[in-house]
Parts: structure tokens; C-alpha cells; sequence
């Protein structure tokens, strides 16, 4: 049994679909561009540079999801499916999650970016498991708060190993892991599978993988 671990935005994503949900609600006038596109720009750059403050942005991140009806929220995503995520899906990243599903590899996407947003996601893909951030919520509806503990950096090894636990297994339960991930912000975990790859990597990650003899790959 093998397990593949796929993280989402700008990996199997030509894209961050974090960044782009802030965007689709300014574009929409649900937020006001003046006060929130700045913001979301300064978090996008923080993040890229491996220096963002998870709970600051989770704070800005999650704050408008307890404003507006589940409803009112799944019809807005409906709408970001169509118009934001569907286009920044590749057909290289479709592949590569379908031969590992066609492998019986078990896979799972696991991210950063909250539930709410990534869930579907997920489903496009036909990705059964998803670890993500959870946003809070009471009686089906968001609280603006963040659930457990935030799945980034080291947080997605916790994360990941509670995953794991709560079905009787550990990374050593599989004959072979892999991680695909873009980001510097994810060296903790790709350090811990036995096959880390660097896909569309960014420069920190490109230059460690190039250093430990990591396999480097193109999705887009």
C-alpha cells in the first residue's frame, strides 16, 4: 500500500485558490477592493517568501465566512468553481492524481487553505481525502475562527500524523510515500515522505531539491 500526498495551490493548481477566493469576493463586491485587495496581495507575497503569519491571515482568511449563510457561500464557491478553479486545473496535474488513484495508491490533498474553500476542489480532482485548515463553525454555519491546529508548515506533519492515527497507520504503514509540493513553506513535510517532489518549484524549493537529489517536475 502506497500513500501520495498532493498539495493544492500552485502545485496541482496554476494557481493559489486562497489568494483567487479573496479575489472572486472583491470582483463580486462582497469585499470592498480598497480595503482587502492590499491585504490579500501583502499575504499572497508573505507566503511566497516563507514569512506569513498563519493565524493573522487566518484571521483575515476566515472572518468573511462568518458574515454570510452556508447557502449564500456554497452558491458564491459554486460560481468560483466555474469562473476561478476549473481554468487554473491542468490536465498534467489531472494525470498525475489519476495514475496514482489507477495505481490504488491511497491520495490525499493537503493544504493550507481552508476546507470550505478546497473541498470541492478536491472532488474535481476525485481525491477522496482531504486534510485542510477547518474553519469553525456551530450549527452548520462559519464562526470566523479556525478549528484544530492550522495545517501549514510544521502544522501539516501534525496534521498529516493525526490523519494517519485516527485509521491505525503511520508514514511507516506504507510501503511508499510521496508529497508533490511547490513551496519552501512545505520542506518539514516533504523531509519526512520517502519520495519528496518538488513540482513548479519555487526557487528556495527548487535549489534544496536540486541539492538532495529530489526528483523536480513541471505540472503546467
Amino acid at each position: 500500500m502506497n500513500l501520495a500526498l498532493f498539495d493544492l495551490d500552485n502545485t496541482l493548481l496554476n494557481g493559489d485558490s486562497d489568494f483567487e477566493w479573496s479575489q472572486f469576493l472583491i470582483r463580486i463586491g462582497v469585499l470592498d477592493r480598497e480595503l482587502f485587495e492590499v491585504k490579500n496581495l501583502a499575504f499572497y507575497e508573505q507566503y511566497k517568501a516563507g514569512t506569513l503569519d498563519i493565524h493573522e491571515f487566518l484571521d483575515f482568511q476566515l472572518k468573511p465566512l462568518s458574515r454570510h449563510s452556508r447557502k449564500t457561500l456554497d452558491a458564491w464557491h459554486r460560481q468560483f468553481m466555474r469562473e476561478s478553479v476549473l481554468p487554473m486545473i491542468t490536465p498534467l496535474s489531472r494525470d498525475l492524481v489519476q495514475r496514482h488513484r489507477a495505481a490504488g495508491d491511497i491520495c490525499a490533498i493537503i493544504t493550507a487553505t481552508n476546507s470550505f474553500v478546497t473541498a470541492p476542489i478536491a472532488r474535481e480532482f476525485g481525491v477522496e481525502h482531504l486534510i485542510a485548515t477547518e474553519p469553525e463553525h456551530r450549527g452548520g454555519e462559519f464562526t470566523g475562527n479556525v478549528a484544530d491546529v492550522p495545517c501549514f508548515r510544521e502544522g501539516k506533519i501534525t496534521r498529516l500524523e493525526n490523519w494517519l492515527a485516527e485509521r491505525g497507520w503511520t508514514l511507516d504503514s506504507f510501503a511508499d510515500s510521496t508529497f508533490y509540493s511547490d513551496s519552501l513553506n512545505d520542506l518539514p513535510l516533504l523531509c519526512k515522505v520517502q519520495h519528496p517532489v518538488a513540482a513548479n518549484p519555487d526557487e528556495t524549493l527548487r535549489a534544496h531539491a536540486e541539492q538532495h537529489g529530489w526528483r523536480i517536475i513541471n505540472l503546467r
